[in-house]
């Protein structure tokens, strides 16, 4: 199975399952000297991992990672850093059920179409559970690119969306949205959904600051290309927008161009509706994308489907899963746009030797 490898210089290969005894990865191209710690590592993961509100999959795992390899003295060698976060809670009861049925709306069907045999204990190689090692691995990156900061939030859930921005509240409540009193809507809507035997989607927002001009290749190196490919590949996400994103396309040509002025020598830009992105390389405004997250699939609802054999059948999916993904997809979403970022400075670092 390919496809398990992220990045250029800096290259991620991520590996385990679901339910296996453990997951974890192998972080490649890292430079030398860097200070790191577990610790540095788990402030991420502590807000990806489940069980955190009751709006979170009960999942109860501490995702305590542990380094392996690269580490010596508190410091980066430059060697591969590799590390691991066991499973602590793993439960395939709920799977034994519905193990011949596809779930709609998850990768079962395509696995099986694809290899001819599928892990069904929570899906395996395509659960959500692998992107608790981006998020590792994105602690690290974020060391890296030192100077930029890489901020995530909840834009919207189902039809409520944030009117207002405060940076402070975003970890003040369970949602991760900048609106406080958006928040206490999305809540409420999340709350009828998981009563209901249902989800609800919405839209995650990362924003990186502080970015330096420059970074990204012509023709098929673009940044915004390795962004959308990097938010793509996460769980759940259906869709990418960069800035202005798909409203450019109601927009002319006077109203999306973002008017460049310069003062002591300094460009500067009086609008941000390319989202820090011209020609796919950095113009040092912030980088803004975001990302549009489907429902969980996996919902208490009866819904259509058929066996492995073709058969018509429902299925009703118990266990613990989450009534709305979007909160812990913010970190997931940052720890993407770090290793990306810290790709291309390291790209950028190469080309000029």
């Amino acid at each position: 199975m390919p496809g398990n490898t992220f990045g250029t210089l800096l290259r991620l290969t991520t590996w385990g399952e679901s339910h296996g005894a453990a997951i974890g990865g192998v972080l490649d191209g890292c430079p030398s000297g860097i200070e790191l710690s577990e610790a540095d590592m788990q402030v991420d993961l502590d807000r990806r991992k489940p069980g955190q509100s009751r709006h979170a999959s009960q999942r109860k795992e501490p995702d305590t990672v542990e380094i392996l390899s690269g580490l010596f003295e508190g410091k980066t060698t430059g060697a591969p850093i590799s590390f691991l976060i066991k499973n602590r809670d793993k439960d395939s009861s709920a799977y034994e059920d519905i193990k011949n049925l596809y779930r709609p709306g998850h990768a079962d069907l395509s696995y099986d179409m694809k290899y001819g045999f599928r892990d069904y204990r929570g899906g395996g190689r395509s659960s959500a559970r692998e992107t608790a090692v981006r998020v590792a691995a994105g602690a690290i990156a974020k060391k890296i690119i030192a100077g930029i900061k890489v901020t995530g939030y909840t834009i919207q859930i189902d039809g409520v969306r944030a009117e207002t921005f405060s940076e402070e509240e975003i970890e003040k409540n369970p949602v991760r949205s900048p609106d406080p009193k958006a928040a206490e809507e999305m809540e409420k809507i999340i709350d009828l959904a998981r009563k209901a035997g249902d989800s609800v989607g919405g839209i995650v927002e990362v924003t990186a600051s502080n970015v330096p001009p420059g970074l990204g290749q012509p023709v098929y190196g673009k940044i915004s290309a390795d962004l959308a490919s990097a938010l793509m590949s996460i769980n759940a996400i259906k869709g990418v927008e960069i800035g202005a994103g798909f409203a450019c396309a109601s927009m002319k040509g006077s109203e999306f161009n973002d008017p460049i002025t310069a003062k002591g020598g300094k460009f500067t830009f009086k609008s941000n509706n390319a989202g820090g992105i011209l020609g796919g390389i950095t113009s040092g405004q912030d980088i803004v994308v975001r990302i549009a997250v489907k429902p969980t699939p996996s919902i208490l609802k009866e819904q259509e489907t058929v066996d492995k054999d073709g058969k018509s059948a429902s299925i009703s999916v118990t266990g613990r899963h989450d009534p709305c993904i979007c909160p812990r997809v913010v970190p997931v979403a940052e720890a993407m746009v770090a290793l990306v970022l810290a790709d291309h400075i390291l790209i950028g670092r190469s080309s000029r030797i």
